[in-house]
């Protein structure tokens, strides 16, 4: 979850654990519902569920590469290499549980990345972005 921290330029910060009450079960009306889009729930808070919508943002932890995926955690102030396998498969799988959650309809979110802060280099986001793309999704 460390790596989910570079989402923050985005307004999303995942260090906050959702009341799964208020956030599932809740209506448009209650600000602390998932109606409002305010607070992203991870892969753990929604583990097992079904959503009718999702809305996944990939960050610069997996990334696609011509070369196969690369695994990254970020750590301090910069992002490492996740050398262990058990490590890597356990970040795919992460995607995957997120991937799998919306029974109506999903977007996905790849950041542009920035290239004035060295933590968000945008060729980290354009591989990923490039190979969902070649999948078929469209872009919103």
């Amino acid at each position: 979850m460390r790596s989910l921290r570079r989402l923050k330029p985005h307004a999303i910060d995942v260090r906050y654990n959702v009341n799964p009450v208020h956030w599932f079960l809740n209506d448009r009306d209650d600000p602390r519902s998932s109606f409002y889009l305010e607070d992203a729930a991870t892969e753990f808070q929604v583990q097992g569920l079904e959503l009718d919508w999702a809305c996944v943002t990939w960050d610069a932890d997996l990334r696609a590469t011509a070369s196969g995926w690369q695994y990254h955690d970020f750590s301090g102030d910069r992002w490492k290499n996740v050398k262990k396998h058990d490590r890597q498969r356990y970040l795919l799988n992460a995607y995957r549980v997120l991937l799998t959650r919306a029974r109506q309809g999903m977007a996905i979110v790849v950041p542009a990345g920035d290239s004035r802060d060295h933590t968000r280099n945008p060729a980290w986001y354009d591989g990923t972005y490039e190979y969902l793309q070649g999948l078929g999704l469209k872009e919103l």
